[in-house]
């Protein structure tokens, strides 16, 4: 789901946070804990919840600047679990990336990387630092390539899946988000939010120049409708869900004169229930949505 601003301040004040606690946390703890497997024989006391609060807190330094206590996380976690794990790999690389000064420094990144594959293909999480690295370099056709060929090795990847379907769509390729959205739904499917993007692309794929007809608008809208409908019968306050379906039965109404399954009347009653629903949304003094949401809900009821 796409995150709201609201959502996106609370992150950025929790990142904030965790940064300014960073160098009290690094001076409270040894820096001289033992690699593996003689940590095991340490009376220093270490545990899994450790090791990821120093991952949470290289990340937060990078976010907030502080390349000094980003620096010593990734030593403690190198010293802890060796430079040549895969995750350690990956941290570096996210270290050397936010510390990159131009795009050459990013090319240099990119190859240690591609090194790294050519040695190792299954190293997944430098697989995915790659990835990253590529859609930052705006190489979103070897980022797609990258992404493909992740999923072949790991297929029940869902964030890899999504994150393919975001790449297809930014380029139009709507089927193929559709195709991507599908196997999220195989590996999580109660995921309303997931759904709802799905029905946001066949709305949008049936709005655009690659329907050839009104009969098969008409039959990705249709889909659209079915996919917000189950939505919001996994999550039923969820405003993006009604949001969709109510676009999706107002463009049924303009499209559906000629070619329809789907009786006038049924999708009136849609079109009411999501009007219904999102007036309760916007009414609501906490509904838990932000401003431009519940605005934009407003537009499209009073549209209506």
């Amino acid at each position: 789901m796409t995150m709201t601003s609201s959502q996106s301040s609370h992150q950025f004040a929790q990142v904030l946070q965790d940064a300014q606690a960073a160098p009290e946390f690094l001076q409270g703890n040894s820096a001289q804990l033992p690699i593996f497997p003689l940590s095991l024989l340490s009376r220093q006391t270490e545990s899994a919840e450790l090791w990821n609060t120093y991952e949470k807190l290289l990340v937060s330094c990078l976010q907030s600047g502080d390349e000094k206590s980003a620096h010593l996380c990734l030593e403690r976690l190198i010293n802890r679990f060796g430079a040549s794990n895969e995750r350690v790999m990956a941290l570096r690389g996210v270290y050397e990336e936010a510390i990159a000064k131009t795009p050459r420094d990013l090319e240099r990144i990119l190859q240690e990387y591609e090194t790294t594959l050519a040695a190792n293909p299954v190293n997944i999480p430098v697989a995915k630092r790659r990835i990253t690295l590529l859609q930052s370099l705006s190489r979103q056709a070897d980022a797609i390539k990258a992404l493909v060929e992740l999923l072949d090795f790991s297929p029940s990847d869902a964030e890899a899946w999504m994150e393919l379907a975001e790449l297809y769509f930014s380029a139009g390729m709507y089927d193929r988000a559709v195709f991507c959205l599908e196997e999220v739904l195989l590996i999580a499917p109660n995921a309303w939010n997931i759904h709802a993007r799905l029905g946001e692309v066949l709305y949008i794929s049936g709005a655009s120049d690659t329907a050839k007809d009104n009969a098969e608008t008409v039959e990705l809208l249709h889909s659209s409708v079915q996919r917000f409908c189950r939505s919001i019968e996994l999550c039923d306050d969820y405003l993006r869900g009604y949001y969709g379906l109510k676009m999706a039965t107002n463009a049924l109404f303009e499209k559906a004169a000629t070619h329809t399954k789907v009786s006038a009347k049924t999708i009136k009653d849609l079109n009411d229930k999501a009007s219904g629903a999102l007036r309760k949304i916007v009414d609501r003094k906490d509904s838990g949505y932000n401003e431009d949401e519940l605005a934009a809900a407003r537009r499209l009821i009073e549209k209506s």
